[in-house]
C-alpha cells in the first residue's frame, strides 16, 4: 500500500495510526496549524457513514492495508459465526506476518517490518517467506534468517529483543532466537485508536 505524507493523514485520521506522528514534534505543529488557521468542517462528516468512513480509514493506515484486501478481510469477518466479525477482522489484521514482525520490537515501524520481510530476511517454521500479508497461526515458528542474522540490520537485534514488550499470545525462545505463536490477539476496543465495529458496519451495508 502507497501512502502519502503521514502529517497531512495524521491530521484527518490521528496521531495514533503512525509511529511517527506519536511525538511532541507532531503534537506542536498540529497545535500552531489550528492556532493559525479557521477550522473547517466537511459537509457530512458528523453522519454515521462518514464515522464509519473515517474508522476504515484509521485500522486501514495504521496496518498498511490497500484497501482491496482490507475489504477481503472485512467479507471473511462478516461471514463468521463463531466470533465476532470485529474480532475475526482484529485478529486477521494483527496476524499478518509484517505486523507481528512489528509487534516483536525488531524495528520501529510497520513499514519497516513490510521491507525486513520483502527482503527475505525472516523464517517461517524453517522456510524462508517474504509476503507481508502472510497470515501466522499456533504453532508458526518465527526466526531470523541465518544469511541475514549477520546483516548490519540486525546487529543491535540481542537489545531491541530486551526492550521489546512481547504480546502475550507470542513466546520467545533466548537459547534458540525463535518466536513461537502460541495464541491468538484479542481485540479490545476501549484501547484501540479505532473501532473495528464500525468498521463491520461500513462493509455489511
Amino acid at each position: 500500500m502507497r501512502i502519502g505524507p503521514r502529517y497531512k493523514i495524521a491530521r484527518r485520521l490521528g496521531p495514533g495510526i503512525f509511529d511517527k506522528t506519536q511525538t511532541q514534534k507532531f503534537a506542536v505543529s498540529q497545535s500552531r496549524k489550528e492556532e493559525g488557521g479557521k477550522k473547517s468542517k466537511r459537509p457530512g462528516t458528523g453522519t454515521q457513514f462518514a464515522v464509519q468512513m473515517l474508522e476504515k480509514q484509521k485500522a486501514r493506515y495504521t496496518y498498511g492495508v490497500g484497501e482491496r484486501q482490507f475489504k477481503g478481510y472485512a467479507k471473511t469477518a462478516l461471514s463468521q459465526r463463531k466470533v465476532s466479525p470485529a474480532s475475526h477482522l482484529y485478529e486477521r489484521l494483527e496476524c499478518r506476518l509484517d505486523n507481528v514482525i512489528y509487534r516483536l520490537g525488531l524495528v520501529r515501524s510497520r513499514q519497516a517490518a513490510r521491507q525486513m520481510v520483502n527482503h527475505g530476511h525472516l523464517m517461517i517454521n524453517g522456510t524462508k517467506t517474504d509476503i507481508p500479508s502472510f497470515q501466522v497461526s499456533i504453532g508458526d515458528k518465527i526466526r531470523i534468517r541465518d544469511g541475514s542474522a549477520k546483516k548490519p540490520l540486525f546487529k543491535d537485534v540481542d537489545e531491541m529483543i530486551k526492550k521489546a514488550g512481547v504480546p502475550t499470545w507470542i513466546k520467545f525462545d533466548a537459547t534458540k532466537r525463535e518466536w513461537e505463536i502460541v495464541g491468538v490477539p484479542t481485540y479490545n476496543s476501549t484501547s484501540s485508536v479505532f473501532d473495528l465495529s464500525s468498521v463491520i458496519e461500513f462493509y455489511s451495508r
